[in-house]
């Protein structure tokens, strides 16, 4: 039985103060976790008996497993319906900013965004694109947010996020490779003719990209409505946006190879 202090830690590991100060995260529900429990450290996972009789663990995993009743695994679940599995994982050391490794690729950049879902949104789009590198502001949302963990669906795992100061990482990224936004008056994403590798930034969910960071855009981008002339909604949600760019960029390069 998992002791009162344990499952109080486990919970906490829903707030940045929590994952800062253990250096741990939480992936929660069975798919979650067995997409993930191959590519990180696992320090803890708690589960219903039943379901570590159903599932067959590595062998890191099955050395820290716990047995728990659903009572218990909802004390320390950040989610609406409690999961029949916990997984608690050594968040990975963060890597470095090489901007020479960005040449030759399409790198998403994000500008202060907010939202757990949006993040773990982005990086599951990225994934399915080829996409495996994220830059983001210092004030964007932790991607070992447990909510950006299960929106990632299973993407944290192949898909790094590296925080910093945006405008310096990209000046020097702009060295490498073009640096693109979407802003309205851009080109048309869907005729413009689009570089082999660039950053893409993707601004905050209500107001955009800063005014810092516009200043390091070399190719502005839109996404224009279909048809022209019919009225729309205003905007676009940023991880709908950034799947659609993506998609662009990556169709250029089917035409080409």
């Amino acid at each position: 039985m998992t002791t009162k202090a344990k499952r109080k830690e486990v919970a906490d590991l829903a707030t940045a103060k929590g994952r800062k100060r253990t250096g741990l995260f939480m992936a929660e529900g069975t798919k979650c976790v067995l997409d993930t429990i191959e590519h990180f450290d696992p320090v803890h996972l708690f589960a219903t008996e039943q379901w570590l009789a159903e599932h067959r663990l590595p062998a890191a995993a099955a050395a820290v497993a716990e047995p728990c009743t659903r009572g218990e695994l909802g004390e320390m679940s950040s989610m609406v319906l409690t999961p029949d599995v916990i997984a608690v994982y050594r968040q990975p050391q963060p890597v470095a900013f090489n901007p020479h490794a960005l040449r030759g690729r399409v790198t998403v950049a994000l500008d202060r965004v907010q939202d757990p879902g949006n993040l773990g949104t982005i990086m599951r789009s990225a994934d399915w694109m080829g996409v495996d590198t994220i830059l983001a502001s210092a004030d964007t949302v932790d991607c070992f947010n447990p909510k950006v963990v299960q929106a990632s669906m299973g993407a944290i795992a192949r898909v790094r996020v590296i925080y910093g100061e945006l405008p310096q990482m990209l000046a020097q990224a702009a060295d490498h490779v073009a640096v693109c936004g979407t802003f309205l008056g851009g080109e048309n994403v869907y005729t413009a003719e689009l570089p082999q590798a660039a950053v893409v930034v993707m601004g905050n969910e209500g107001s955009g990209i800063s005014a810092e960071v516009a200043q390091l855009v070399s190719r502005r981008l839109l996404i224009p409505s279909y048809p022209p002339e019919r009225p729309t909604s205003e905007s676009l949600n940023v991880a709908t946006a950034t799947a659609i760019i993506l998609s662009q960029f990556i169709a250029r390069r089917y035409g080409q190879s």
